[in-house]
């Protein structure tokens, strides 16, 4: 009972706060771009305080410019990435159809690309290029789907060959949702045949979840072919993974040995 009621409670948090997005994003695209990114960043870190996800990051200041792409779990990744660092998102066609969500991210000037119209994906690409030369940061999700976050699904090399026109940076990024004791979560994942709403409804009773954003070396996304630039950042996302998966492990088991060592004067 008192889960629900703290649900409630939350989604009258979240409706009130999509209320203001809806009302900001009116005017977004009319302001300056340190006022959008001001914003942009402030709501979506408000986002997360609503649905008590507690954001373990690294500073990622840096990555200012460039392709950012990350393995993709959750409709919350968008926002998870955009409170460390407020960027533009290339995404499927169907998340402009969420509810309020999809609106909003319209008009944060996130790039739509059709899956499976090979016309429309090099208009993007070109357009996309052409962005990141004059300075812009861009992030995408190169699975093209999302998953459990159990496996890196396989990459698509062609959402990657703006990097390699454009010259610029291309910036692999871990995301790993985590439960309280560290272990994996699948609270977030928006995968099967999981509702936007269903999925917003699990989040909202979820108590407490964690995310890791783990950076990986940048690679100089010129210098590769663009399948191989989509195998090397496959294998460090995964690698970052497992590393972190393994970390939290040996945490658990040298927590689990201290606590047997303390019992040990007292039974004896």
């Amino acid at each position: 009972m008192l889960r629900r009621t703290v649900a409630l409670f939350r989604a009258l948090r979240l409706a009130l706060h999509i209320g203001y997005g809806l009302t900001m994003a009116v005017i977004y695209p009319r302001l300056s771009a340190g006022m959008r990114h001001r914003i942009l960043q402030n709501w979506s870190a408000d986002l997360l305080g609503i649905f008590n996800v507690k954001l373990e990051a690294v500073d990622l200041s840096a990555l200012r410019n460039g392709l950012i792409v990350s393995n993709h779990i959750s409709w919350l990744d968008i926002f998870v990435l955009n409170s460390v660092v407020p960027m533009r998102f290339v995404a499927k066609s169907e998340v402009r159809r969420w509810p309020a969500i999809g609106w909003l991210c319209a008009r944060a000037n996130t790039l739509f690309i059709e899956r499976g119209n090979a016309r429309a994906a090099a208009r993007i690409n070109k357009q996309l290029g052409a962005l990141m030369q004059q300075g812009e940061c861009f992030a995408v999700f190169p699975e093209g789907t999302s998953t459990d976050g159990a496996q890196v699904a396989h990459f698509h090399a062609s959402l990657l060959q703006p990097a390699i026109d454009a010259s610029v940076p291309l910036h692999p990024i871990a995301i790993r949702y985590e439960d309280d004791d560290g272990e994996r979560s699948t609270a977030a994942a928006y995968i099967d045949d999981i509702s936007f709403g269903a999925s917003m409804w699990t989040l909202l009773n979820t108590p407490k979840l964690h995310v890791c954003l783990i950076p990986t070396p940048s690679l100089p996304a010129a210098d590769f072919e663009r399948r191989e630039l989509a195998q090397r950042a496959h294998e460090a996302i995964s690698v970052a993974l497992q590393q972190a998966a393994s970390h939290k492990l040996h945490i658990a088991l040298t927590d689990a040995q201290h606590s047997e060592t303390n019992l040990l004067p007292s039974i004896t």
